[in-house]
């Protein structure tokens, strides 16, 4: 099709992502039940006469850091020094499951959907957004409820004790990835809402200090420090004008290393009240021959079996060697080892834990807003802090982790889909180009590979009988589908 009018670019994206989305088995728009359900909503879950077991946690320095944009605040996080030279870690995690009932179309939604899905023009959320950015959000000075996380460390940051809790809380100040990681960093001021919040900016370098401790300690066990190059689009009102490369910083690390710590605990939490859970898993490579292969390309020796500690040494060092490609050799080992699913994990049992994390206990629960999995999670931790029995039976929690696994690769690509859509609106003029790339994946159906401007994937038409993931190569843009999405590039020469 030729590229249309750039007012349309928006609309365009919008409808194909509609379409994409119910070819893929996600529903697009919610039920009229599910919005007389919304309708009936009037506020958010009560925060006074809760009983004693819900603290009250307002007076703390809490805080979020999310994207710029961000309206669905599942989290906020405080750190205390204690006397003992010990630190406590608190994760406050937005309490969904107190506004929607198990059971109700609002459940039935987004237990269908399993996740909020971000495509190029359009966010189809997992709840409506009356809920996930209002009445359950942890916004900026609204008191809400919430399941607390809390972790105690030692002075190396090994574990002292944790516990999770119900709380009310309340945001003091609504922080942005970027110009906290800029802060951080020593390349920009304080942002402007961590000054009014008394003590708010040591508590944020306490936190920082404590996340990075943490992520040392799982890097000596072999967690993966992997770096891939996200696209965001770029608008100019209803014109697609850039893909721009979203990089990792120190600010979101922050949050990711926190958030894995989180998920732990609620995992521990569980298996040790003897109810079963919903693990986020990553097995052992099973393409582990060909990472071997890929090292090797790059002067580094790994073991003849799958070795984390090993393969985590190599992306150290090959990042310090070649920071500007190393999102290449990341995307190139993340294909490789294969990708995460839910499993359910009956008390006792012993899944596979995540390759990727060198953790083994390991859950989703910090996004109640917009996975699903993490409000199962919620609700089996509420039942455990009230004595209730589980509320999921095991069968069903097993069929529920299958079908997790299934939407949310789903949705991943609708995602890819509607990025490759975007990126065909800007690359519809450029027909005969040629751009450096990197090989991302080799199958039976063919192979594909990756520019870095702007940053995505396209099919390599003939000539890629002998690439592998990983090989460097320059491609030459033979043709652009927007509506399916289609980028088809030859090996360039």
């Amino acid at each position: 099709m030729t590229n249309p009018p750039g007012y349309q670019h928006r609309a365009l994206l919008q409808r194909l992502a509609c379409r994409v989305m119910a070819e893929r088995g996600l529903a697009p728009e919610f039920s009229p039940a599910a919005m007389a359900e919304l309708a009936a909503i009037h506020g958010p879950a009560a925060t006074t006469g809760a009983g004693a077991a819900v603290r009250d946690l307002r007076a703390l320095p809490w805080c979020s850091i999310d994207n710029d944009d961000s309206r669905d605040l599942d989290q906020l996080s405080v750190a205390e020094a204690l006397p003992d030279n010990t630190t406590r870690m608190l994760v406050a995690v937005a309490d969904v499951a107190a506004l929607v009932q198990q059971g109700s179309a609002l459940d039935g939604h987004a237990a269908h959907n399993t996740t909020s899905v971000y495509t190029a023009a359009q966010i189809f959320p997992m709840l409506p957004e009356k809920l996930s950015t209002d009445l359950t959000s942890l916004n900026l000075g609204a008191d809400r409820r919430a399941l607390v996380v809390e972790m105690v460390f030692d002075p190396d940051c090994l574990p002292v004790k944790s516990d999770i809790y119900e709380a009310v809380v309340r945001n003091r100040a609504k922080l942005a990835y970027d110009s906290v990681a800029a802060w951080f960093d020593g390349v920009a001021p304080m942002p402007p809402a961590i000054g009014p919040v008394a003590g708010l900016d040591e508590n944020l370098r306490l936190q920082l200090r404590v996340a990075r401790r943490l992520k040392a300690l799982r890097q000596t066990r072999g967690a993966l420090d992997l770096e891939t190059i996200q696209a965001r689009p770029v608008f100019d009102g209803e014109v697609l004008r850039d893909l721009a490369a979203d990089r990792k910083n120190s600010a979101k690390d922050l949050i990711e290393d926190l958030m894995i710590a989180a998920n732990g605990v609620a995992a521990q939490f569980l298996a040790a009240r003897k109810f079963p859970s919903l693990r986020r898993v990553v097995r052992t490579p099973a393409h582990w021959d060909r990472i071997v292969e890929l090292a090797a390309s790059h002067g580094t020796t790994l073991p003849a079996e799958p070795d984390a500690v090993a393969l985590e040494k190599f992306l150290v060092t090959a990042k310090a060697a070649d920071p500007v490609r190393f999102p290449d050799l990341s995307l190139s080992v993340i294909k490789l080892m294969g990708a995460g699913e839910y499993v359910m994990e009956l008390p006792g049992g012993h899944s596979p834990g995540h390759f990727g994390l060198a953790v083994r206990d390991y859950s989703h629960s910090t996004a109640p807003n917009r996975r699903f999995p993490d409000l199962l999670t919620q609700r089996l931790l509420k039942a455990a802090l009230a004595g209730r029995p589980p509320p999921y039976a095991n069968a069903e929690l097993a069929a529920l982790a299958l079908h997790c696994t299934e939407q949310e690769d789903a949705a991943k690509k609708v995602e890819r889909s509607l990025g490759k859509s975007a990126a065909a609106l800007l690359l519809a003029g450029r027909i005969g180009e040629e751009f450096a790339a990197i090989v991302t994946g080799v199958t039976d159906q063919g192979a594909w590979a990756r520019v870095s401007r702007p940053p995505v994937e396209g099919k390599l038409v003939g000539g890629a009988g002998r690439l592998k993931v990983g090989d460097n190569l320059r491609v030459r843009l033979l043709r652009t589908d927007v509506e399916r999405g289609f980028i088809d590039f030859a090996v360039a020469g």
